[in-house]
């Protein structure tokens, strides 16, 4: 499958998913893996919603790929103002319905097409995203992130790690060298997506020669998440 084509096969899988969605992270239908699976991913998440308030998110926030609020119901109370941006209508009907805060600005908007407003940011913050982002396209988007922050502007990111109990039952991980991975929704459609999975330390000094400097971590089995910026004159600030 041309790029292209998985790009947009993989834009009508969320746009389709959105209903669906939060059942993936409740550990429901599908994706209920029994009650130790399940209580390692709670334990996990909340590791997550730790290691954010940890972070102390702050100023203008730009969390890219915002899907349907689980994570901008825990920047808004933080932000002086949260531009939340999706490609999926659908997605940010839900995240507005779940969040409404007025310090949120919703832009739906291809993240491959689009382009932020140059040093505007604080903070970017994207979870479950970079994952999605094809190898080809790997060094634009973080150009791009590059450019939405401030001098001294902070990133955020969380991600899955590779661990078979954290998909649908239904679903099978690809080879570690593959970067699609086959989806099905509750109706039996199924959709080719971008899936690739970073171990940490490699994540790290990719990074590191794009000029930024990350610290990334494990939570133990089912996600990864970073925090970092970019290096200036031969020092980041964390």
């Amino acid at each position: 499958m041309r790029e292209t084509e998985l790009l947009t096969a993989q834009r009508t899988y969320y746009r389709a998913r959105a209903p669906e969605y939060d059942a993936w992270w409740h550990r429901q239908g599908r994706y209920d893996r029994g009650p130790d699976a399940n209580a390692r991913w709670f334990a996990e998440a909340a590791d997550l919603e730790k290691a954010v308030a940890k972070f102390c998110p702050h100023g203008n926030i730009l969390e890219l790929a915002c899907g349907t609020g689980l994570w901008t119901r825990v920047l808004a109370p933080h932000a002086r103002h949260l531009t939340a941006v999706d490609a999926a209508p659908e997605m940010i009907a839900l995240n507005k319905s779940r969040v409404r805060d007025a310090a949120v600005e919703y832009l739906e908007a291809d993240l491959f097409e689009w382009q932020p407003k140059p040093h505007a940011y604080d903070l970017c913050f994207f979870a479950f995203w970079l994952s999605h982002v094809p190898e080809s396209r790997f060094q634009a988007f973080w150009k791009m992130v590059g450019a939405a922050l401030r001098p001294g502007g902070r990133v955020f990111f969380i991600d899955s790690d590779r661990s078979d109990c954290s998909t649908a039952t239904d679903h099978r991980l690809p080879p570690a060298h593959d970067e699609t991975l086959l989806r099905r929704l509750d109706d039996g459609r199924e959709f080719c997506i971008v899936k690739r999975f970073y171990a940490p330390e490699q994540l790290e000094r990719r990074l590191g020669h794009l000029g930024w400097q990350f610290r990334i971590q494990r939570t133990g089995e089912f996600f990864i998440y970073g925090a970092g910026e970019r290096i200036v004159d031969g020092g980041a600030h964390l």
